[in-house]
């Protein structure tokens, strides 16, 4: 089974340190990610959307746990 983890960041500039610990955390657990933001020639958003692909599922809830810990991000997952 592989989960897919959404997570949405309200403050990514601010959390963006914060949020690589953790994913650094938990990197052997995870195969893939895509990050998405709006930005253009001379203005990056403040806001994205991540999406986590885990292989490892015994680590699914410590990855949600921590993630949503972080003031202003928004978890959900979906396992396929």
């Amino acid at each position: 089974m592989t989960t897919i983890i959404g997570i949405k960041l309200t403050n990514r500039l601010e959390l963006s340190s914060e949020f690589q610990n953790i994913i650094t955390k938990f990197g052997c657990a995870i195969k893939t990610r895509i990050g998405l933001h709006s930005t253009c020639s001379n203005v990056c958003a403040n806001w994205g959307t991540i999406l986590l692909e885990v292989i490892d599922e015994s680590k699914v809830s410590e990855i949600k746990r921590d993630l949503s810990r972080l003031e202003g991000a928004r978890v959900q997952s979906m396992s396929l």
